[in-house]
């Protein structure tokens, strides 16, 4: 399977993940992106379309280890909880970005609930 198909495919299932799950301000949309050697995390408000809190192992504080283990995002799922928390967000949708919901993205979305975000 050639990359372009790939990305082509999980694009195809982002659009359908989108259809359904939309951010407002009552419950942002927590969004995740993961590439090969990183994972970034965010949470949205998509009515006003700001972004209110986000975290990454691109930041300068999470950058010594290695950015693409489970480990890694457990951490950036952590970090991006407290900054919501601290910003007044507690409940939140989850986005996988068209990505399986396995490794990483469920390692992620399991340290931000354990961190004391709902969804």
């Amino acid at each position: 399977m050639s990359t372009t198909n790939k990305h082509a495919l999980r694009q195809r299932r982002h659009f359908r993940v989108r259809k359904n799950v939309a951010g407002t301000p009552d419950r942002p949309r927590l969004a995740v992106f993961r590439s090969n050697k990183h994972i970034v995390a965010q949470v949205i408000d998509d009515i006003s379309g700001r972004t209110i809190a986000a975290a990454s192992t691109v930041e300068k504080d999470l950058r010594q280890g290695p950015g693409g283990t489970k480990d890694a995002a457990a951490t950036v799922g952590r970090l991006v909880a407290e900054r919501a928390k601290a910003a007044g967000v507690g409940k939140v949708v989850f986005d996988r970005g068209g990505f399986l919901y396995h490794g990483r993205i469920a390692a992620l979305a399991d340290a931000a609930r354990a961190a004391g975000l709902e969804f």
